[in-house]
This record gives C-alpha cells, structure tokens and sequence, in this order.
C-alpha cells in the first residue's frame, strides 16, 4: 500500500510521455465533387495490412472542393492512407458487378496500382513525430 503513490506517478508520467510523442496526421482531400455524405480514411502501418487491418481510422463531412481530415495520435513511423468519398452514406465503398469502385476514392502520394490498387511501398509516407500535412486528390 505504501508503494501506490510511486506507482501511480510512474504511470501517469509513462502515459503523459507515450502521449507527447504521438504525431497526426493532417489530410486536405482536392476534388470532392459534392457536399453529400462523408469522406472516410482508413490508416495503415504495413504492406501486410495494406487494406486489410486499419491502424487508425476517421472521417469528416464532405465540402465540395476541398476537405480536411486529421488523424491523431499516431506514434512517429512509416503509414499509407486509403480514402473514399461516402456520398451515398452507406458505410462502405461503392463498386459495381465487377469490383470497380463507384465512388471517387484516392490513396496517399496519390498512388495507383495497375489494375488495381497501389503497393504499400508506392503509398507509404513518414509521419515524424512534429506531425505531417498532405496533399491528395480524389478519383472518380
């Protein structure tokens, strides 16, 4: 009992400095072609979990033109980013009989994969631990 002070200052002074070292991630989507629904990103940390497991995940209400999304919280490192434009509001990316998305979508560095999507490697970015502001355009 006479050691919980001690612990409690311990894990408050971890937690504080896992917070100071936490980056984000500052995304101004161009194109937006309309106001309606939202525009989704979903952050990943790996070529493994490219498109498959999001490491952070947000979204902000569509303004046509241009629209910023900020990502909190990632720790300093090496990330790709994937976003759609949910217009119709349903939660999920649009395709049609064959696959191909039907909504206007764009990948980080405005990558594009040959028939299909881009390589982790041809999206990834470094976020230091000052933060990052990015640039992307949107695909019909």
């Amino acid at each position: 009992m006479r050691h919980l002070p001690a612990t409690i200052f311990c894990a408050c002074a971890l937690l504080t400095a896992s917070l100071a070292s936490a980056a984000s991630l500052t995304i101004r989507i161009d194109d937006v072609r309309s106001a309606d629904g939202t525009l989704e990103v979903a952050v990943y940390n790996s070529a493994g979990a490219f498109l498959k497991k999001s490491v952070a995940a947000t979204g902000a209400k569509a303004v046509q033109g241009s629209t910023t999304v900020i990502v909190n919280d990632l720790p300093a490192g090496e990330y790709a980013y994937a976003i759609f434009h949910d217009a119709n509001g349903n939660g999920k990316m649009d395709t049609n009989m064959i696959g191909i998305p039907t909504e206007d979508y764009a990948f980080s560095n405005n990558a594009f994969g040959k028939m299909g999507p881009p390589r982790f490697d041809a999206a990834k970015l470094t976020v230091p631990a000052a933060g990052l502001n990015a640039t992307v355009s949107l695909k019909p």
